[in-house]
């Protein structure tokens, strides 16, 4: 296998990123790649893919491949110029050259692509080159499915709630089951599905429905905060490093003795957790798919969350990710430094409480999908491990292909 040692001006050209301010950027299908992901979207584009994508400004080493029209922002550099070498590969290979240690700003970490000019990198010839990105892709592209999987499925659980919860158009046969509001309310109208329909306090909902605290809900117990000592190691997440229903951070591995002060919550089975700043969609559902996790992990006490039984478990999962439970949190969110909710002002959260027969019907539907949510992300982490782990020893050639 030939192998050819390079400078790195002579395996690719770097160009800084375009100017876009945020206020600039428009709805459309561009995505805009900053430092760190996708910024936002526009509508035009300003590179044809494929593209690659570091971080220059903000964060170092967050590399990007993207087979679409892209617009890279000024806080990234992108490919110029592949210089023939195949875009995947040069992908997989700047993820192993570790442009953190070139770091040259002071208050913000930057990264100036002419200190990278002389730096020597090992390259296959071309034909390598496509093989070792190919074997490194078909665990992407298995990851990718299963990120897909996951969101149809929590798409569905999301759609059926909206049906029956927030529309009223559920199963008749399943509206009984639960004790009304307890106040005697003239139906005002029967809705497409036969749903008698009531106005309680100035609150439409089904008749037998009712609209409380949810902390009042007797089926859901707020989750305590505090564990038992545990004498292992476990794996500590900031609320930053959960991106929706997915941790992606890599965690802090930490002891019972020196963990950090937020670092305060041990998950617990059958619980939703969600974050509690303002203007977030952060939430984690523990499941039979993912009860390993209750003694390897701990959350930050920027989450909260409640507990319930199983077969109440999706629609607890389906009310905290709904978009009526987000605007009620950014609503009563306060705080001068940083908004978000407390134990107080969680109190002041009222929600419209269905049957116990349709909660019990909706989480015998969801709680499935969402256990085959856990299952597929830990397969993910499987694969991610298997795949970092092959990517120095392919680069390096210590892997013959």
């Amino acid at each position: 296998m030939n192998w050819n040692k390079l400078k790195f001006k002579q395996f690719i050209t770097l160009q800084r990123g375009f100017d876009l301010p945020v206020t600039e950027m428009k709805d459309g299908e561009v995505p805009v790649l900053g430092s760190t992901g996708v910024l936002g979207y526009h509508n035009k584009a300003k590179v044809n893919p494929p593209g690659v994508v570091t971080g220059r400004s903000g964060t170092i080493g967050v590399i990007q491949y993207i087979d679409k029209p892209y617009w890279p922002h000024n806080t990234s550099l992108w490919v110029k110029d592949f210089k023939s070498n195949h875009p995947k590969f040069v992908y997989y290979k700047m993820k192993t050259l570790n442009f953190e240690r070139f770091n040259g700003g002071a208050s913000v970490p930057t990264l100036n692509r002419n200190n990278l000019d002389n730096l020597a990198v090992q390259v296959p010839d071309n034909p390598i080159q496509e093989k070792i990105s190919s074997i490194l892709s078909g665990y992407d592209d298995f990851i990718d499915t299963n990120r897909r999987r996951i969101q149809l499925l929590e798409e569905s659980a999301r759609l059926l709630f909206r049906e029956w919860f927030v529309y009223f158009r559920f199963p008749l046969r399943l509206r009984s089951g639960q004790a009304g509001h307890g106040k005697a309310c003239p139906v005002e109208s029967i809705n497409s599905t036969g749903v008698k329909i009531v106005d309680l306090d100035g609150r439409k909902m089904p008749g037998e429905w009712n609209y409380m605290p949810i902390i009042k809900i007797r089926i859901f117990k707020k989750a305590p905060l505090g564990m038992p000592v545990f004498t292992d190691t476990r794996q500590y997440y900031q609320t930053s490093e959960i991106d929706g229903t997915t941790i992606t951070g890599t965690g802090e591995e930490v002891d019972y003795e020196n963990r950090p002060s937020r670092a305060n919550i041990a998950p617990r089975i059958n619980t939703v957790y969600f974050a509690k700043m303002k203007d977030t969609d952060k939430v984690l559902c523990f499941n039979r798919g993912n009860s390993y996790l209750l003694k390897k992990i701990l959350l930050s006490t920027g989450m909260t969350g409640f507990t319930t039984d199983e077969k109440y478990l999706g629609f607890l999962f389906g009310l905290l990710t709904s978009y009526e439970f987000i605007q009620y949190k950014n609503n009563y969110a306060t705080g001068a430094t940083q908004v978000s909710l407390n134990d107080g002002s969680l109190k002041k959260i009222k929600v419209l409480f269905p049957t116990i027969n349709l909660v019990e019907r909706y989480s015998e539907i969801v709680n499935p999908l969402l256990e085959e949510c856990s299952y597929l992300r830990n397969q993910n982490q499987k694969l991610a491990q298997a795949r970092d782990l092959l990517l120095p020893q392919l680069m390096s050639g210590a892997i013959e292909i």
